[in-house]
């Protein structure tokens, strides 16, 4: 399979879970653009069998690099970036929550899902797409909740893609990210404000927006309960002095993305 199949099944699966992504890609179709997929980002615990690295190495397998480390010391998460020597591939970034960093009551609970997750699908391939293979409780999601957004997402989906990019360097009808916010605006989509609309610099090189991320039906032991799931983000890029576009990320513009799914944005 080509890095091309494996990014299809992860769109197909990410849009088929955040219908109002698909929405917001149809609704730059219907304009008369063509998308093209700056980066997807996907989530993890620093657990060694379903870590950066773990999930690092499928991307890996089809040629890709690591490029780049990042530190988020508030969210207590830690990141790489990798890039494929393919110009046209998306880069990927992927986060890891420090669950050594919190309470016993956490790491016990992340520890007890993953203990739960079949040995079949702790392979990278398998994992990479696998969602959930644990049992949901909502009062487990809301104790999470407490210490933790992060760690409340990624126990309720589990393992997906968090959200793919728009390449807004690659669009043809609009002049900056700030004419895309717009544009999103007026067509009904919510954006993540926090640190402003806008987060990063043209001196920074990376200039990024996000939605904020949908609620959907979460199936929990308990019943089924509406929760923040994926979001869609926009990234536009400068040249560097020598002249190349920058394709790292800026972890204080990043800190900010993740707050696409936090509850207390709703």
């Amino acid at each position: 399979m080509s890095y091309q199949n494996l990014f299809k099944t992860l769109w197909d699966d990410y849009t088929r879970r955040n219908p109002h992504a698909k929405k917001v890609y149809d609704t730059f179709i219907a304009r008369g653009e063509t998308v093209a997929n700056d980066h997807i980002a996907l989530r993890t615990f620093n657990d060694p069998r379903v870590g950066v690295d773990k999930l690092g190495s499928i991307f890996e397998a089809y040629g890709y690099e690591e490029k780049g480390t990042y530190d988020f010391h508030a969210k207590k998460l830690f990141a790489k970036h990798y890039e494929h020597s393919d110009p046209a591939a998306p880069k990927v970034f992927i986060s890891e929550l420090l669950i050594g960093n919190f309470s016993h009551e956490l790491q016990t609970s992340v520890k007890n899902c993953i203990d739960q997750i079949p040995l079949d699908t702790l392979t990278p391939e398998e994992l990479i797409n696998s969602a959930t293979s644990w049992q949901l409780s909502h009062a487990t999601y809301k104790k999470l909740l407490t210490e933790s957004e992060y760690a409340a997402w990624l126990y309720a989906f589990g393992f997906c893609a968090n959200h793919f990019t728009v390449n807004v360097n690659a669009l043809h009808t609009f002049t900056d990210l700030a004419d895309v916010n717009s544009f999103l605006k007026k067509n009904g989509f919510k954006l993540n404000a926090a640190g402003g609309e806008i987060k990063g610099t043209r001196q920074e090189c990376l200039e990024q927006s996000s939605t904020l991320a949908e609620e959907t039906t979460v199936k929990f032991s308990e019943g089924d309960k509406q929760i923040p799931s994926c979001y869609y983000e926009f990234a536009k890029r400068y040249p560097l002095p020598n002249g190349e576009l920058y394709t790292g990320f800026i972890a204080a513009s990043a800190d900010k993305i993740f707050e696409s799914t936090d509850v207390s944005n709703r």
